[in-house]
């Protein structure tokens, strides 16, 4: 048998080798595509930024442990990463409470805590990211109500900074077992009924009332003395003047008076007389 000749692609299609090299180009571009779109809609990593914490969720169960701020790498459709805001953070609280006195008091209590950054996995899985609503405002309202129960309603104006401490205090307290740490509070509002800010007012117009009455009593008493000083003053100086006076000094006087009369006489006596005359020398 004559032997086979070997397969020649050019004879037997009449044209040269085609080029594969642009496929696997274009096929090699298709697979960097892809990556790229796998990187950009599945996220296979998630950045915690500063300030912040995350969470690890994975097929709906929290993970132990805390994501420190960075770049943390994560299964994509099974692993979510819940980010945490560990900042100082403030809440405003409506609280409405009675007085020792009985009487009815409402105040706003701002609130600055934050997260503790350890334990935010526990916070998330037992009470969410709507811990403001479901614990501090509660707390907030239960707290002021124990506090404004210890004072009278004008003791919770005049130690308004002991008030504040105390209630900080008890917020803490109550607070620590959620995890959650408060720094400081702020009381930016009491208000009070209507009939006692009308009695608080008539209270501090009677107050400056006396105030006035007192300030008219010493004014009266300063121009008092005054007037006695001012008379004995004058009295002591008529004293002085008396004991200046001498005997000789009213003779000196009298003297004085007899030349003046002298000078004014005219030479005449007068036509009536009773005795002698007194003091011209006839011869």
């Amino acid at each position: 048998m004559p032997e086979k000749e070997p397969f020649n692609f050019n004879a037997q299609f009449g044209g040269a080798r085609p080029d594969f090299s642009k496929v696997k180009a274009l096929f090699k571009n298709l697979w960097v595509l892809g990556i790229l779109l796998f990187v950009l809609i599945l996220h296979p990593w998630a950045i915690v930024e500063p300030g912040h914490k995350g969470v690890l969720v994975r097929l709906g169960a929290v993970q132990p442990g805390v994501l420190n701020e960075g770049i943390h790498p994560r299964i994509p459709l099974t692993d979510t990463v819940v980010i945490m805001d560990v900042r100082i953070d403030k809440k405003d609280s409506d609280a409405s409470a009675a007085s020792k006195d009985l009487q009815m008091v409402r105040a706003t209590i701002a609130t600055n805590f934050h997260l503790d950054p350890a334990t935010v996995d526990k916070v998330y899985q037992k009470i969410g990211l709507s811990y403001g609503s479901r614990l501090i405002d509660p707390a907030v309202q239960e707290v002021v109500k124990g506090v404004s129960a210890r004072y009278t309603a004008e003791e919770l104006i005049t130690k308004r900074p002991e008030v504040k401490d105390l209630i900080k205090e008890n917020l803490t307290v109550r607070l620590a077992p959620f995890n959650i740490l408060v720094d400081d509070i702020s009381i930016t509002n009491f208000d009070f009924s209507g009939s006692f800010n009308d009695a608080i007012e008539a209270k501090q117009v009677a107050e400056q009332q006396v105030q006035k009455a007192q300030r008219d009593l010493q004014r009266i008493e300063v121009e008092a003395k005054q007037k006695i000083a001012q008379a004995t003053a004058e009295a002591e100086a008529l004293r002085l003047q008396k004991q200046v006076l001498s005997a000789d000094l009213l003779r000196l006087r009298e003297i004085e008076n007899e030349r003046v009369a002298i000078e004014k006489w005219n030479g005449k006596l007068p036509d009536v007389t009773s005795g002698a005359i007194p003091f011209i020398n006839v011869k």
